[in-house]
């Protein structure tokens, strides 16, 4: 078993408290590591290693080029490394080796991206009403930023978060969550064989309470990027109110796949079961409403019941595995409690319900893959977000149900919506309250497409463009060029 430490300006260090936290691996349900309980001494350790590579280090002295050069070297590293971190993942959160590949080329891709963005990054010359003054905006990175990544997909959200904000110019903290801190540490370090600066990337970990808290109301840190559940986004939203700091937040989601009579039903089957059930339902973009049109629900419903009855449940490093364990007791017991409201409320359980045994599942967190039938959209499985392997089925009858429903959430993160009818499908777009809709697929994502909440789901966007314009405030300069003052813009009379 190895002991971590907390990865700051550009070396280990052990925690203040010395005081360090059992990493358990879900599938075997034993401790594989150790990670340090941070404290806020180790906080303004970090930040102040952030805020003097911002300052006075190499980093601020850097062309945008020389940057983008080292942002896109961690990408080449990532794949270097791709198996080792992808091992660390899988035993980190129970996800499918598979899955973890996959991610973690995708965030691969995403770090070469931002690295080609870094010198991409313009002001503008502007022709204002004063033709004695020449006027121009710069683009300068806010500041320090603080990135709270969440527990299912750690690597990800570490380039989502961390890419644009280096690609801005900014200097980095990371709090991983304590239940998946390992890959994050481990990946921080393989930062500096990529030539970045010490001090740009830190990375700190621990609980909220200790070390979370104290770094979001930290004075030095300017912008906080948080990926998470819409409860603890809402306390992060106050406190970065009270100090006047920016935020991006990605949060929870009740996202309606939204199937209508004239789909392919085969690919949409097959779109509501990954979309529930890959990644054992932990996911934020999770389908887990599958709003089915009643002219076709039975004949649907069985082909999704076909389909989940042939999912395969062990060893998530096993090549035939589809379903994984649940990543933490937490999650595990959560998961169980709302089987236990939804039968409570009238939901008719069509298959699971209940935890998993059987070959290959020793030690873990595992649950059945759950359908429940007969749900109203205001029954407690509908409208709050269980992140776990449980599909809430719900009928409509035409186009306006379907968007009634859909919209009647506090959520607004994603939907799919399945039909051969284009103008239906635009339709459907413009009149679903979320952040990304998906046509005729799901959970299909690009490092190049903007991609975030509305409503309770979250502010700000990560990905593309936009996700570079989180980490950048905008200057303005008015120079003028008259001589003997009348070039101000304001003369007593």
């Amino acid at each position: 078993m190895r002991s971590y430490s907390h990865w700051i300006d550009g070396e280990f260090h052990a925690p203040n408290s010395q005081a360090w936290i059992d990493s358990i691996d879900p599938y075997r349900g034993e401790v594989w590591a150790r990670i340090p309980a941070g404290d806020a001494t180790d906080a303004d350790l970090a930040v102040a290693a952030a805020r003097r590579a911002m300052t006075t280090g190499p980093w601020a002295k850097m062309s945008a080029s020389e940057r983008g050069r080292i942002i896109t070297r961690i990408g080449d590293l990532l794949i270097e490394q791709l198996e080792l971190l992808a091992e660390i993942e899988v035993r980190d959160n129970g996800k499918l080796a598979a899955d973890m590949r996959g991610q973690l080329a995708y965030a691969a891709n995403s770090w070469r991206y931002f690295g080609g963005l870094a010198d991409k990054i313009e002001g503008t010359v502007m022709p204002i009403e004063k033709p004695d003054t020449v006027a121009m905006t710069f683009r300068e990175p806010v500041g320090v930023v603080l990135a709270i990544t969440a527990w299912n997909s750690p690597l990800t959200f570490f380039a989502l978060k961390c890419a644009p904000a280096l690609a801005a110019g900014c200097a980095v903290v990371v709090k991983p969550s304590e239940f998946s801190t390992v890959s994050s540490i481990e990946f921080a370090a393989l930062t500096k064989e990529a030539g970045l600066p010490d001090g740009v990337l830190n990375v700190v970990s621990g609980y909220g309470q200790d070390v979370g808290a104290a770094l979001v109301e930290h004075p030095h840190v300017a912008q906080i990027s948080f990926t998470g559940s819409d409860v603890t986004g809402a306390r992060i939203y106050e406190t970065a109110a009270r100090h006047m700091k920016r935020v991006a937040m990605e949060l929870g989601g009740k996202s309606p796949n939204i199937v209508f009579e004239d789909a392919d039903m085969d690919a949409a089957a097959m779109g509501a079961v990954s979309g529930i059930f890959g990644a054992t339902g932990q996911m934020c973009t999770a389908g887990s409403r599958l709003l089915v049109q009643n002219s076709i629900k039975d004949e649907f419903v069985a082909k999704v019941l076909e389909a989940t009855r042939s999912i395969r449940l062990g060893d998530p490093l096993d090549p035939e595995t589809n379903m994984g364990p649940l990543s933490n007791t937490p999650q595990y017991q959560k998961v169980l409690e709302y089987i236990d409201i939804a039968k409570a409320d009238g939901a008719t359980l069509l298959c699971g319900g209940k935890p998993a045994e059987g070959p290959g599942i020793q030690g873990g967190h595992f649950v059945e893959p759950t359908i429940f039938t007969d749900v109203t959209n205001d029954m407690r499985i509908a409208q709050e977000e269980v992140f776990g392997p449980i599909l809430s089925v719900i009928g409509f009858e035409d186009e306006a149900e379907a968007v009634a429903i859909g919209n009647d959430i506090a959520y607004g993160l994603a939907a799919g919506v399945w039909t051969r009818d284009i103008g239906r499908m635009m339709r459907m777009t413009r009149a679903l309250e979320v952040g990304t809709v998906w046509g005729n697929t799901y959970r299909t994502y690009s490092y190049m497409m903007p991609f975030g909440g509305m409503k309770r789901s979250g502010v700000g966007r990560e990905n593309g463009l936009e996700a570079v314009n989180e980490y950048l405030e905008t200057k303005s300069l008015m120079l003028s060029t008259a001589t003997g003052g009348q070039g101000n813009a304001f003369v007593p009379r």
